[in-house]
Order: structure tokens, then C-alpha cells, then sequence
């Protein structure tokens, strides 16, 4: 009889049965699996993070993140003994998630195969990026009013920027302990934006709108060209540095390693190979072990709350409102300029590169075959992402 209770006290039956939300949490993580794998739903980041919540959540395994609200000694350790006490998970958490390190790597390694030449060229549009962050700040005044923290409310607000990483720094800074909720909202919304903008567009916009053709509003009032663009293309992310380091510098971790992907990108061969390690294993390797520790984040007694369900659905509302938005400012901005906008270029001012301009560019040639807006909804799409970076600056300069 002593064996079969040594068996049973080795298994995780026990521990089921004490904590009956881990099965739930085991089929969180299954569906997160299902969606990233069949489904195809942003998987570099699902899958890690659905393996992670199946970690999360086998009693008796000691993969679950700690939080440091619930167990405060654990900022006085150093990494050896949090590995030794608390396991790998939360070593490698606390050094690399909690440190904020993973997410600026991974923007690098989007500034790295990011290309700012449909902004420059078309550098109107790029204020449809600024635009389109108006459901961070309204949802963010709108989350403060039913309950939420104001640090709560701000890391929840940033989904509204559709950009993960940057939505997972802001979290770490301002409310760690709601970083798997929001991580999931941001990436699940991201995946969704086949669905969103749409939705959205067809609410927002008339015939009329979705017909405005952009090449021929360039025939009927050309732009000035750009004479060096690679020229301007190596100095732009320079310039851009210094001018919102200057005017927000608690943006520079996420958009300097954002611009300084970029440019050893566009210098060419003399920093290629910074390029491609940037791009490919330094940013694999970040979405690896970033997806896995946000997973193990999410256990039964964290994930299982009222203010979950709050998240997704904050969430949702501040993805919505950023899409309309840049479609209500392009509307505007119609009103008083000869050479028009289609709408669904200020749609693309969130930061789901390049998935929101591909889905903008199908809608217009759903209503027009000729009616191609790609180049031109990159460039404000390029912009969400710069738009965001600095929109997340603000919140954690005003919150944190």
C-alpha cells in the first residue's frame, strides 16, 4: 500500500483534484495549439506560448512563473538561486522577460526586414499611424473608469496598437502579473485581422470610399519624387532616432533597436551580416524562449479572473477603435484636400505589418480589380509601427 501511495503522490492526479482550473488551463493551451498549428493563427508566437501554458500547468512540475507580487523575495535572489529554488522557467524569466530584453530583439529583427520606402515616399500618409493609436487612449481613460489600475489600464490599452512586442514591453513595465492575458489578446487580435478590419470597414465606409483609386490620385496630382532614396533611406532612421529620443525617451529601447535593425539593413553589404543574424537568430531565438515564458505566465490561479475576461474584451474594443481611427482621419482629411484618400489606407494605421495591408488591398480590389493600394497602405501601416513604439513610450513615461 505504501507503493501505491508513493505512485499516486508521483503522479499529477492529486493535483488535479486540488486544482481543478489546470484542466482547464491544459485545454487553454491545447486550443492555443489547435489555432497556431491548423489554423496558422500568427503561429511563431501561439505555439510557443500554448506550449508554455501546457507547462504552466502540470501540478507538481515547478514550470509555472512566479509573480513577485505574490512572492517578493524573489527579486533579492540572484539568477543561480532562482533557478535552484524555483526552477528554469522562472530563471529564465526573470532574466530575460522581466529585464525587458526580448521584445526590443525582436523588434530589431522587424527593423531588420522592414522597408521604410513606401512611408518615404509617400510620407502624407504616415500621420494615418498617429491616428490610428486613438483606441490606445480611449480605452485607456475607459479602463481606468470601470476599475482598472492606472498602470493596469495602460498595459491593457497598448493591444489597441496590434503590436505584440510592444505590447508585451509595456505590460512587463507597467503590470507584469496580467502579461499572459494581454499577450494572448494581442496576438489572438493580430491573427484575427482578416476578420477586424473588415468589420470594421464595412461599418465605417461607403462605395464611394472603398473606390478612391490612389494611383489615379497620383496621376491627377504627382508627388515630389525622391532623388536618393537609399540616401534617405540610411539617414531616415538616424534622424528618427534623435528626434523621438529627444521627445520621448523611454521609447528608445523598443524603436532604437527598431531603427538600428533597420539601418544595418539598408547600409547593404557592409552590415549584412548584422543584418541577417538580427533578422533570423538572434530574433528566432527572442520569439522562442519569449513565447515560452508568457505561456508559463499563465497558470490556473493567474489566468482564471474576472479581469481575463475584461482583457479580451478591452482588448478587442481598443483593436477596433484604432482601425476606425485612421479610417475616420483619412475621411477628414478628404474633406479638405483635392488629391483623396481611400479610407482603408488610415485602416492600416495599426501596427499588424504587413497582414493589415494585405487585407486593406484586397477589400479595395474586392470593389474595384484595378484598384491596387498595397504600397500605399504599407506606408501607413509602417508608420502604426513606429506610432505604436512611441504611443507605449508615453504610456510607461506618464504610468510607470
Amino acid at each position: 500500500m505504501n507503493i501505491f501511495e508513493k505512485l499516486y503522490e508521483m503522479t499529477a492526479i492529486s493535483g488535479f483534484a486540488a486544482s481543478p482550473g489546470s484542466l482547464l488551463m491544459l485545454l487553454i493551451g491545447g486550443v492555443l495549439l489547435y489555432l497556431g498549428i491548423a489554423k496558422n493563427f500568427e503561429p511563431l508566437l501561439l505555439i510557443p506560448i500554448g506550449f508554455g501554458v501546457l507547462w504552466a500547468n502540470v501540478p507538481g512540475a515547478g514550470m509555472n512563473v512566479l509573480q513577485a507580487s505574490e512572492h517578493p523575495e524573489i527579486t533579492h535572489m540572484s539568477i543561480v538561486e532562482i533557478a535552484k529554488e524555483h526552477g528554469i522557467i522562472n530563471m529564465l524569466y526573470y532574466s530575460l522577460i522581466k529585464t525587458g530584453l526580448l521584445p526590443p530583439l525582436i523588434f530589431m529583427g522587424v527593423g531588420a526586414l522592414t522597408d521604410f520606402g513606401p512611408m518615404l515616399r509617400n510620407l502624407r500618409l504616415a500621420f494615418f499611424g498617429g491616428a490610428a493609436q486613438i483606441g490606445i487612449f480611449t480605452v485607456l481613460i475607459a479602463a481606468v473608469a470601470i476599475g482598472f489600475t492606472p498602470k493596469e489600464a495602460g498595459a491593457l490599452a497598448i493591444i489597441g496598437g496590434a503590436d505584440g512586442p510592444t505590447a508585451i514591453y509595456t505590460t512587463i513595465l507597467l503590470a507584469p502579473e496580467l502579461l499572459g492575458p494581454i499577450a494572448i489578446a494581442a496576438y489572438s487580435y493580430m491573427a484575427l485581422v482578416p476578420v477586424i478590419i473588415p468589420l470594421i470597414a464595412n461599418l465605417t465606409m461607403n462605395k464611394k470610399d472603398f473606390k478612391i483609386n490612389m494611383k489615379q490620385q497620383d496621376k491627377r496630382f504627382p508627388s515630389r519624387e525622391i532623388k536618393n532614396l537609399r540616401a534617405v533611406k540610411i539617414m531616415f532612421p538616424i534622424m528618427l532616432f534623435i528626434l523621438v529620443g529627444v521627445l520621448v525617451p523611454t521609447s528608445v529601447p523598443l524603436l532604437g533597436a527598431l531603427l538600428f535593425g533597420n539601418l544595418v539593413k539598408e547600409i547593404g553589404n557592409a552590415t549584412s551580416r548584422l543584418s541577417d543574424a538580427a533578422s533570423s537568430i538572434i530574433m528566432n531565438s527572442a520569439t522562442v524562449f519569449l513565447g515560452l515564458c508568457i505561456g508559463a505566465t499563465m497558470d490556473a490561479h493567474s489566468f482564471l479572473q474576472t479581469k481575463t475576461l475584461l482583457i479580451l474584451l478591452g482588448g478587442f474594443v481598443a483593436f477596433s477603435l484604432s482601425v476606425a481611427g485612421g479610417i475616420y482621419a483619412a475621411k477628414i482629411y478628404n474633406v479638405f484636400s483635392k488629391k483623396k484618400i481611400n479610407p482603408l489606407c488610415g485602416a492600416t494605421g495599426l501596427s499588424a505589418v504587413p497582414m493589415a495591408s494585405r487585407v486593406a488591398n484586397d477589400l479595395a480590389l474586392k470593389h474595384d480589380s484595378q484598384n491596387h493600394i498595397l504600397q500605399y497602405a504599407m506606408a501607413s501601416n509602417i508608420a502604426g509601427v513606429i506610432g505604436s513604439a512611441v504611443a507605449a513610450g508615453v504610456l510607461i513615461s506618464f504610468l510607470n
